[in-house]
């Protein structure tokens, strides 16, 4: 199984757009398209899992570069999520002038 990231997406572009141009190449086992978690927006991006590893390096030999809805997609295969890639903090910002000055 291969995970396929799929970047450079037109906030237009849907699951069903992507399982599109993808079936011919191979059986798909999912399709994620990240949504922006606070307004629920489509980010641009998307992740397409498919289940042999061959059709999906074809899957991206040929449709890196290509266009979808006006838009040359980056696909290439998604890399793991490292150690250090957890969603980073606020910054230090407190309204509490108290809590800021670290009393």
């Amino acid at each position: 199984m291969k995970n396929v990231f799929v970047g450079n997406m037109s906030f237009e572009a849907t699951e069903g757009g992507l399982r599109s141009i993808f079936e011919p190449f191979g059986e798909i086992t999912r399709v994620q398209l990240i949504t922006d978690r606070d307004t629920g927006r489509p980010r641009g991006f998307a992740f397409v899992e498919m289940s042999n590893d061959e059709e999906a390096a074809k899957a991206i030999a040929a449709l890196n570069g290509t266009q979808m809805d006006g838009r040359a997609l980056n696909v290439n295969e998604a890399k793991p999520k490292t150690a250090g890639s957890a969603p980073r903090g606020g910054g230090g910002y407190s309204r509490d002038r108290d809590s800021y000055r670290g009393r």
